[in-house]
């Protein structure tokens, strides 16, 4: 079974999937890229390829999502992390998942006015791109060689779609800005959750707090400067890889942000940055 770890790009995710690879599939709790590659993404052209699905027929690939994760999950009561920025969603008639093969799902939700600037250094975007990227509710993510075409929806679509879960009670919100100020917290918040699914294990107080010290960003920072970490992408001018681990907790729209912009997202994404107490 699945327990999604979910979001829209640059909300997160990774500084997640690291706190929660250390501790489950580390021995010692402390952060590895190697260990990181034990919460794979989804959909990967690899997972589709495997189970002899056309990657570049894209309405197949849509069609067969629920296929591929009876694929990954035919090792029966085994619970594995998947990544996604998908929207929970259903495309040519067919849903992105189902409650056959989803345990529950972690939402990783980020503010809106610190999104966008991550988002444009990953994309090569400017400010003004990313932001109308942030808000067009047609947005799929583009198909490369490691990863299928997905519907991201805009920002606000992303998050809303995914609390359909809650009605089973499967669903778990986790604010970055909360992951990043009281990490122990968190992750004790989460580690309850992993448990009320049936995810059970012994509470190793330790090996967390390894985990979320080998995870400090400074340190994911100076450690990609030191070795290769394969999901920053590359550079369209430079054919470099880019600095995945960029600006961080650094990253804070009240010093950055054009007054524009804010005012732009802060209008299109009013309803739900009231409700997350962003606004």
């Amino acid at each position: 079974m699945i327990i999604w770890l979910a979001s829209y790009p640059k909300s997160g995710n990774t500084l997640l999937r690291s706190i929660l690879s250390s501790y489950f599939y580390s021995k010692n709790g402390n952060f590895s890229f190697e260990n990181l590659n034990h919460i794979s993404q989804f959909p990967l052209t690899s997972q589709f390829m495997s189970a002899g699905i056309n990657i570049d027929n894209d309405e197949e690939v849509f069609k067969n999502f629920i296929n591929v994760q009876n694929f990954l999950n035919q090792e029966k009561g085994k619970v594995k992390f998947l990544k996604t920025h998908s929207a929970l969603c259903k495309m040519h008639g067919s849903n992105f998942t189902d409650l056959n093969n989803t345990l529950g799902v972690i939402y990783i939700v980020r503010d809106p006015r610190n999104v966008v600037n991550s988002l444009a250094h990953h994309n090569d975007l400017s400010i003004d791109e990313a932001a109308d990227t942030m808000i067009d509710n047609s947005k799929f993510l583009v198909k490369s060689v490691k990863n299928c075409r997905v519907f991201l929806g805009s920002w606000n679509s992303n998050y809303t779609s995914w609390k359909n879960l809650q009605v089973k009670n499967n669903y778990l919100l986790i604010k970055y800005e909360d992951l990043i100020n009281k990490k122990k917290t968190i992750m004790l918040k989460i580690l309850k959750f992993l448990d009320q699914l049936g995810m059970k294990s012994q509470l190793d107080i330790v090996k967390l707090n390894k985990a979320i010290k080998s995870t400090d960003f400074k340190k994911v920072k100076n450690l990609e400067e030191n070795e290769t970490f394969y999901e920053g992408v590359l550079d369209s001018k430079t054919g470099k890889r880019k600095t995945f681990f960029n600006l961080g907790p650094g990253n804070d729209w009240r010093r950055l942000l054009d007054d524009k912009i804010k005012i732009k997202l802060e209008k299109a994404f009013e309803k739900e940055m009231i409700e997350l107490e962003y606004l």
